[in-house]
């Protein structure tokens, strides 16, 4: 099982606590691997990349690996990176910076007046303190007429700042703040800013009543491009020698700011953050049992695709995912 990242300490200061020749795993083939995936028939497709080779990429269900496919929530870290990269850019010139300051006509006149003062830092962390919009609270923000001001007219139920509200609505206003600053659709910036280097497909996804584009859902790429995503972030935020993000935001969203009430790991800007085998993991997941996992101590890099129509809560479908990296895919591979 994977282990809680201690809260506040970056990944890259944290030591593993086992070597790959000490840790006592018992090395599998890949096709051992490979039998262990196809078993799970709600898992679609597996891509592994290690020390920047392909080591493997299947499909055992559903679409090819190099076809988009519906990440769910892992837009939700898609939708950090793009935020990154404006910070890179000077877009978005501080994380601290407040919506009030940076997009004052996304507030509607109903707000609380604390919501002007939510910082970028805290929609990315989902320490906003509004009540949430995802689990139960999911079916009315979509169905009402206007998505961003359902978001922000939200009760307080923390400050702004304290204890994780897992929230879609966090990244969707965060996506019409981008939107807002650079007159950009989402689209148009995560097809500039992240598929051009990558060299990956995104197309069109879902769009609330106002026009923009959802943020922290429905977004598609696919399970190959899924995995050049994350081998970029391994790589300090280079890929075939270009350079699409820096180290230094790397090194923020990898900071441990929060922890999930679900899984109990920590949570940074857009990344889970926790321990394999001692080795630093960072991962991105989304309903259904999309998950990235990003491990640079290992130089390994595995995307998965799964059935989006399904759940995988943490103790079920997710766990089994964590044990197939940690008994098949790493004993495999390493």
């Amino acid at each position: 099982m994977l282990a809680l990242a201690q809260s506040g300490a970056t990944l890259a200061a944290l030591m593993p606590a086992t070597t790959e020749s000490g840790s006592g795993r018992q090395k599998v083939s890949l096709e051992t691997m490979a039998s262990s995936a196809d078993s799970l028939d709600q898992l679609h497709a597996l891509v592994v990349i290690r020390q920047g080779e392909t080591v493997f990429e299947k499909a055992f269900r559903g679409a090819p690996t190099r076809e988009p496919v519906n990440l769910k929530s892992v837009s939700k870290t898609l939708v950090a990176t793009l935020t990154g990269i404006a910070l890179d850019k000077g877009v978005v010139p501080d994380l601290d910076k407040t919506l009030g300051e940076l997009a004052p006509d996304l507030l509607p006149s109903a707000a609380d007046a604390r919501v002007a003062g939510i910082t970028v830092r805290h929609w990315l962390s989902m320490q906003a303190g509004l009540q949430r919009t995802s689990g139960p609270f999911y079916n009315n923000w979509v169905n009402s007429p206007d998505w961003v001001e359902y978001v922000l007219t939200r009760p307080f139920v923390d400050e702004p700042g304290g204890r994780m509200l897992y929230s879609t609505g966090n990244y969707h206003v965060l996506g019409a703040m981008l939107t807002r600053i650079t007159g950009k659709s989402l689209l148009e910036l995560s097809r500039e800013w992240l598929g051009a280097p990558l060299e990956v497909q995104v197309p069109p996804w879902t769009r609330d009543p106002q026009g923009y584009y959802l943020g922290g859902n429905e977004m598609a790429l696919s399970a190959k491009g899924l995995a050049r995503f994350g081998e970029m972030h391994r790589l300090g935020g280079v890929i075939d020698g270009k350079r699409v993000i820096s180290q230094e935001w790397i090194d923020t969203a990898w900071s441990a700011r929060t922890r999930s009430r679900y899984s109990g790991h920590a949570y940074g800007l857009g990344w889970y953050l926790a321990l394999v085998d001692g080795h630093r993991v960072a991962y991105a997941r989304g309903y259904g049992g999309q998950v990235l996992y990003v491990i640079p101590s290992l130089e390994l890099t595995v995307a998965i695709t799964s059935d989006a129509s399904r759940p995988a809560r943490s103790g079920e479908y997710m766990d089994t995912l964590h044990d197939l990296l940690t008994t098949r895919i790493i004993p495999a591979v390493v």
